[in-house]
């Protein structure tokens, strides 16, 4: 009779904390992980996520190297989808793309986390959170968009941190977002794999990505990481007609090296072609390297004059407001196309995406 009673309570308490997952005030939908895309069943419960180069191996109950994607019996889920930890509404120049729907704005999201480990980043506090570790927001994929529209903005911007670890959340938004009329945008450090890029550049108009260096030795000491998925994920946005800007954020010391960026130059104008826009972006202590110098101006101007001698048209400074070099010229004539300040655009001399002096056609996206 005894072990009944306890049976019988047992299996009270049992359903009672079942029940208290759905039911109890505080505890919602937003609490449960979803499953993630890309992933592989190993044997033993083990799976291998199949999102970025890192290939993770992951046990029951552990993370990979992001920390967003954890294995539950078997089973891969992403800890981030939904749960926003930043929502403004920016200029689009501020991503930075300069040829894309100049002086509009983008409604700009973030959850936490990154697959990367810069020493230099800029927004660590989030992108090296867990997502547990910081506060959020729980916004579903329809309810963003439709703030988005709210906002006025044509576009959705997919920033801050690494949109690849929240990529679930980006995927279905950026649909939503497609059928309303929404372009959606991303900086991204590049670090994906073929599949789920290509997946996700059916829905992309707009990408800048974070070329660090040129050299594995570079991406390994300060990102963690390897050059070669990179170039990979810059030549597919490129194939898959996705409009495509370039940032190389300048430290002084480690790839400021003049031998290192003509590569660099020459294999974006043989890769991505010479009318692709670059970006050095001046660097200011920050997360690790707090003790490093900021970027010399003059290194920056360096920079792009060896940009511009490899036979790239675009090629721009930024972190550096006020300075010529903010500014679109054209590549033909030398006037001057678009004057910016800081982020805003002060004057636009380009008509039906050709300069308004000779008629030189400019790449981008104009309206």
């Amino acid at each position: 009779m005894k072990n009944a009673l306890k049976l019988f309570f047992s299996l009270i308490f049992f359903v009672t904390l079942i029940a208290a997952c759905f039911y109890l005030p505080g505890l919602t939908a937003q609490d449960a992980a979803k499953e993630a895309l890309f992933y592989r069943k190993l044997d033993k419960l083990m799976v291998r996520c199949q999102l970025c180069p890192r290939s993770c191996i992951i046990a029951g109950g552990k993370r990979g190297f992001c920390g967003i994607r954890e294995n539950r019996g078997g089973r891969l889920y992403t800890l981030s989808y939904a749960k926003v930890v930043a929502v403004h509404t920016d200029p689009i120049e501020k991503k930075p793309l300069f040829h894309f729907l100049p002086s509009t704005l983008a409604f700009s999201i973030a959850t936490a986390g990154c697959n990367l480990r810069c020493k230099f980043c800029q927004n660590w506090e989030i992108s090296q959170s867990l997502p547990e570790e910081v506060q959020y927001s729980y916004i579903e994929p329809e309810d963003l968009v439709r703030q988005a529209k709210g906002s006025g903005s044509p576009t959705i911007a997919y920033t801050y941190s690494e949109p690849t670890v929240f990529y679930e959340y980006m995927l279905e938004a950026a649909k939503l977002a497609k059928r309303q009329g929404i372009r959606n945008i991303m900086h991204s450090n590049g670090y994906i794999n073929q599949e789920p890029l290509k997946e996700l550049a059916k829905y992309l108009d707009a990408a800048n990505i974070d070329l660090k260096g040129f050299s594995d030795d570079y991406y390994a000491k300060m990102a963690e990481a390897t050059l070669g998925p990179v170039l990979r994920s810059l030549k597919i946005l490129k194939e898959e007609g996705v409009h495509l800007e370039i940032t190389n954020l300048v430290l002084p010391g480690f790839n400021d090296n003049q031998d290192a960026l003509t590569k660099m130059c020459l294999w974006i104008k043989e890769n991505l072609g010479p009318d692709t826009p670059v970006h050095f972006s001046r660097f200011f202590p920050m997360y690790k390297l707090a003790s490093l110098n900021p970027t010399p101006v003059e290194t920056l101007e360096k920079a792009r004059e060896i940009a511009l001698d490899c036979g790239l048209k675009y090629v721009y400074i930024g972190n550096l407001a006020g300075h010529p070099a903010e500014n679109t010229y054209c590549p033909k004539c030398k006037e001057l196309l678009i004057e910016r300040r800081g982020y805003f655009v002060t004057r636009n001399n380009i008509k039906d995406g050709k300069c308004k002096f000779c008629g030189e056609s400019i790449n981008g996206v104009w309206r």
